[in-house]
């Protein structure tokens, strides 16, 4: 992106480049307050769509661009969350995150600048985004905003609309729900291990060995998004998870598993003529798998794709 310059210079708008480098910043903020790629690449481009439409004095003004640019992001976030809510009532079916593969596949399934990456640490777990998904918006936004990319709550207070006590209250009950949903973390190595022994069992179609690694009380969620076909409903418990996935294999007989990092995490894509159709994220209790959300949704999978 570049400015019209000014008459008599031709130069770049000598701000240009700090402007630009809070994008990730703000596709790293967005992306985990909507948990949508999609949204956060919308919100990030009306941001910027806001600062050129200001005069060069109006952004001349403005003592810290990062902070503004910032602001504005959540402020459109804080909006979108609340019509995100009416509009996953008409989705067909389940709705989950959208699911983000390694930096090193997006970057070759998806050429561009590198800047608009999302860094994957634990703040974009699939178990995380799910948790904030059950907050309210500005639940949501006051602990993200300052637990994760620690502002201060006197300016998230000036995204918010609230006062910086009321911001910190709720950031607070967001915290409990976190401590709350993480009652156990098993390590990632393994957690490697028993994905990768979920991926065996599942090929050979060896039911005793998926109901040993699915928790009794195991729930599986998946989102088609009604382009493709998907369970609806959640599905409660290990043991009809394990016989729901038996019945997938002899179905697509040509279905290939393959081991990924699915938000940060150890995770599956199933791929069907070299094709990604599936992307499986796991939360990983002890040693047994407590939750599995399963995205078939095509478009939600545009970073898995060639």
């Amino acid at each position: 992106m570049t400015t019209r310059s000014e008459p008599g210079d031709d130069r770049l708008d000598p701000s240009l480049s700090a402007i630009m480098s809070e994008r990730r910043q703000l596709i790293n903020l967005a992306y985990r307050l909507l948990g949508s790629l999609a949204d956060a690449e919308d919100v990030v481009q009306e941001t910027y769509t806001r600062w050129y439409a200001m005069t060069r004095q109006q952004q001349a003004d403005i003592e810290s661009p990062g902070a503004w640019l910032t602001k504005v992001a959540g402020r459109i976030c804080l909006d979108l969350l609340g019509s995100a809510r009416v509009r996953r009532e008409s989705y067909v079916g389940e709705w989950v995150p959208e699911p983000l593969p390694d930096r090193t596949e997006w970057i070759s399934a998806r050429p561009g600048d590198p800047a608009d990456r999302i860094t994957l640490d634990e703040s974009v777990t699939m178990a995380f985004l799910v948790v904030l998904e059950a907050m309210t918006p500005a639940e949501r936004v006051a602990f993200v905003l300052h637990d994760v990319f620690r502002y201060s709550f006197a300016e998230v207070a000036e995204v918010v609309g609230r006062t910086p006590a009321a911001c910190r209250q709720l950031a607070s009950s967001a915290r409990r729900r976190i401590r709350e949903s993480q009652k156990s973390v098993t390590p990632e190595p393994r957690q490697a291990d028993i994905v990768r022994d979920f991926k065996r069992a599942w090929e050979i179609k060896d039911i005793d060995a998926l109901i040993g690694l699915l928790a009794p009380d195991a729930r599986g969620i998946a989102d088609g998004g009604g382009l493709v076909s998907a369970m609806l409903r959640p599905m409660e418990g290990g043991e009809l998870i394990a016989r729901y996935l038996v019945e997938i294999a002899d179905l697509a007989p040509d279905l290939v598993i393959l081991e990924r990092t699915v938000n940060g995490q150890p995770g599956l894509v199933g791929q069907q003529d070299g094709e990604t159709v599936a992307v499986m994220a796991f939360e990983v209790e002890g040693d047994r798998i407590k939750h599995l959300w399963a995205v078939r949704n095509p478009n939600k999978l545009r970073p898995w794709t060639a």
